[in-house]
């Protein structure tokens, strides 16, 4: 009789055949081709999704800086199956600008188990932050980074104008920035009554380790518990395939700092973003192709402590989003 473990790797497997097929034309959102290795705690939260709908029903925005292929929730479930998630947070993705109806819509066919990140301007009215609330909304999101947008006055403003729009509010703000852009906010982060969250070990590279300029900043703020950092998106920080080993140092710098303010995140289905010779924003961009399951399988690298494992994926999580 084949054991849990045989048919959980075989299942991993078939699902590995089934992203290298073409789904209605395109090819599938990457699912994990590597069965997970240790014991995930229930209630763990993968802590930084995005949903692609079809375009006919959820169109892109006109000033998008790339164009997605779909990544449907469908695909998601099969992804948090395999990865042993209970819990997700869907990110509102750059393409649809300040419309989050296919965030939102993901977080209702989900359900409780789902969390909403939303983008909004300052024409947003405080009744429609109430509607997004009662949906499953509980942050704003700031992405600087994907427009490449580095001025500090810029993130200065944008950081200070979201703070007042959601002051009072248990809410919390999501940025998606560099380590020089956080340097020069840092004064805001410690001041702010609202929790600030950045992406994606906080824009740092991997290549130049944990003396590059500003990651001690970025630390600072970690410790003090006036930030937390997503430890998301490890291929977007590192240059060394397929386990991402350059990541580690940060990754083990960021946890000790303060693993009350670490959280973990795919972000999956991995949007390629980047400017590419000849390609327009209309242009379809594929999906990049991640092995989520070897992915997760370095968080063990990162912390050997299980308790503090649970601390990242479920207790932090459970107190930011409110769970």
């Amino acid at each position: 009789m084949l054991s849990r473990r045989d048919l959980l790797v075989g299942a991993v497997a078939g699902a590995a055949v089934l992203a290298r097929r073409s789904t209605a034309g395109r090819a599938a959102a990457s699912r994990p081709a590597t069965a997970v290795t240790f014991e995930v705690p229930a209630g763990a939260c993968d802590a930084h999704t995005h949903i692609f709908g079809a375009p006919s029903q959820f169109p892109y925005a006109a000033n998008r800086v790339y164009t997605p292929e779909p990544a449907s929730i469908e695909e998601m479930r099969a992804l948090h199956h395999a990865l042993h998630m209970d819990r997700v947070v869907i990110v509102q993705a750059s393409v649809y600008g300040t419309d989050n109806a296919c965030t939102l819509d993901a977080v209702r066919q989900l359900g409780s188990r789902a969390r909403a990140i939303v983008v909004i301007d300052d024409r947003t009215a405080a009744a429609t932050l109430d509607e997004m609330h009662r949906a499953g909304a509980r942050g704003i999101r700031i992405n600087l980074a994907t427009s490449n947008q580095t001025t500090p006055a810029v993130a200065r403003q944008r950081l200070q104008s979201a703070g007042e729009q959601i002051r009072g509010r248990l809410w919390h703000i999501q940025m998606n920035t560099t380590l020089p852009v956080i340097d020069a906010i840092r004064d805001l982060v410690m001041q702010s009554d609202t929790p600030i969250v950045f992406d994606h070990f906080g824009g740092a590279q991997a290549s130049l380790g944990t003396q590059q300029a500003g990651f001690d900043v970025l630390l600072g703020l970690v410790r003090s518990g006036k930030a937390y950092v997503k430890i998301s998106g490890a291929y977007r920080s590192s240059s060394q395939r397929p386990d991402y080993a350059d990541v580690t140092p940060l990754a083990k710098a960021l946890i000790a700092a303060n693993p009350q303010r670490i959280l973990w995140g795919t972000d999956w289905p991995h949007p390629d973003s980047s400017t590419v010779a000849g390609r327009a924003a209309t242009d379809i961009s594929p999906l990049l192709q991640i092995d989520d399951g070897r992915v997760l399988n370095q968080l063990p690298v990162w912390t050997p402590d299980a308790t503090l494992r649970r601390t990242i994926l479920v207790d932090n999580p459970a107190r930011l989003y409110r769970y």
